[in-house]
């Protein structure tokens, strides 16, 4: 079955194909630079499974092919749950990794270690030609250190230590990260029911 990911991120495409490629073997995932381009939905919604809903129902509007999209960010304790549904442009609109790092290290920098608690938040939506619609959610405990560190994953991974592991996502290995991943679970959640 193909199915579409509407996503441009090279990095989002390769982690769920590499869960699908467990999860659901029979599902040959596309991104959007695959298919005819299409007008893209700005993402105005407030909550992750919102803008998740929008795109998916985006892509199958122009493609006719079942649709899966996310939503997902970084929550902070201390920013009271921001950058959220904001963070790929937390510091401005061109979803610039290093700045959105740069502007989340400054905004915590005065912030004690021990309250630097956040969590990677995911909603995962499908939609399939004939309406039916099916979003779920995961999430990934940790903490925001104060350097980068990694040179794996993309936008706040190097930042970020999951709950119980030393390393940042950025350190470790794409299955490893994708054991634990709030889009992992969302995603191996998604990938039964397809």
């Amino acid at each position: 079955m193909r199915v579409l990911l509407a996503t441009r991120n090279a990095g989002k495409v390769d982690e769920l194909r590499q869960i699908l490629a467990e999860a659901a073997p029979h599902v040959e995932l596309v991104g959007l630079d695959a298919v005819d381009d299409y007008p893209e939905t700005p993402e105005t919604e407030l909550t992750f499974a919102g803008n998740a809903l929008l795109k998916a129902r985006d892509g199958v509007k122009h493609t006719g092919l079942p649709t899966i999209a996310d939503d997902s960010g970084l929550a902070v304790d201390a920013l009271n749950g921001m950058p959220g549904v904001l963070s790929a442009r937390w510091a401005g609109s061109a979803k610039d990794d290093a700045a959105n790092n740069a502007l989340l290290l400054d905004q915590l920098a005065d912030v004690a270690d021990e309250l630097r608690g956040a969590k990677f938040v995911c909603a995962a939506a499908i939609v399939w030609p004939d309406g039916r619609e099916l979003v779920v959610h995961g999430e990934m405990p940790g903490r925001v250190i104060r350097e980068p560190k990694g040179a794996n994953g993309f936008g706040y991974d190097p930042l970020f230590v999951p709950e119980g592991y030393e390393l940042t996502s950025a350190e470790l290995s794409a299955a490893e990260k994708n054991a634990i991943s709030h889009r992992g679970k969302a995603f191996r959640e998604l990938a039964s029911g397809i």
